[in-house]
């Protein structure tokens, strides 16, 4: 099945009653009639759309009130790295509803996306608030570095990645430079294969864009020593230097 397919007339439905169970004034009916038939013909960031349209058609238009409101939605983090994309793909809509409307509160927006990843990614969502707010993003992120939880650790980084798949370039890491090398220096000895995959993204990325730049942080780590995480990710992040 790809992708796109599970948001289908099935999932529109059960999507509904979850926003109703925390929205009473949430009109179920028309958001479902609204969206029922209407998706097959569009790829997956259409249906994303389509639904985020029709959920602001039939919610309140506020903001801050439906982001506390769907704390109530999230349920159970996920145990360990794994599961992210197997049980949380029902939320994604809800990550586009902020990736869309974040900068309307900005610490409400961070707050919520440092527990929307701990059960799916907040990859998308962050990074208009990373253009907006550039220095404060990434100060929060960098203390996010520190997390016990692995989805947060991995949010601060794939969060940050200058070709996200799937997602416009991102030039706030050149920009903020010290503050980006900082992210990835408190990552680089990770011990999750999940964040170690990220920050060697965010290289082979960098190589991409500066290369010099991409050398200037590996030259650093070496410089103070070496881990098998720090040397996998290196490896990882040079894969397609030339």
């Amino acid at each position: 099945m790809k992708h796109k397919d599970y948001y289908d007339n099935q999932y529109i439905e059960d999507f509904s009653k979850k926003l109703f169970s925390i929205m009473s004034d949430f009109d179920e009916k028309a958001f479902v009639h609204q969206l029922y038939g209407r998706l097959d013909d569009k790829e997956l960031f259409a249906r994303f759309d389509c639904i985020v349209d029709a959920m602001e058609q039939n919610m309140e238009r506020n903001y801050s009130k439906n982001i506390q409101a769907f704390y109530r939605l999230l349920g159970p983090e996920l145990e360990g790295s794994q599961g992210m994309f197997q049980f949380g793909w029902w939320l994604w809509p809800i990550s586009r509803y902020v990736e869309r409307h974040g900068n309307e509160d900005f610490c409400l927006s961070l707050s919520f996306l440092k527990e929307l990843t701990k059960r799916f990614t907040g990859e998308y969502a962050i990074r208009p608030l990373l253009k907006e707010h550039p220095k404060e993003t990434m100060e929060e992120l960098i203390i996010w570095t520190k997390d016990k939880n692995v989805h947060v650790r991995r949010l601060a980084s794939e969060g940050v990645r200058i070709r996200l798949p799937w997602s416009q370039k991102l030039l706030v890491p050149l920009d903020e430079f010290e503050r980006y090398t900082r992210i990835l220096t408190n990552l680089k000895d990770d011990p999750e294969k999940f964040v170690q995959k990220s920050v060697g993204n965010n290289l082979n990325d960098l190589y991409k864009e500066d290369p010099q730049k991409a050398e200037l942080i590996i030259k650093q780590w070496r410089e103070s020593g070496h881990s098998k995480a720090q040397d996998w990710i290196i490896k990882h992040g040079m894969r397609n230097k030339k």
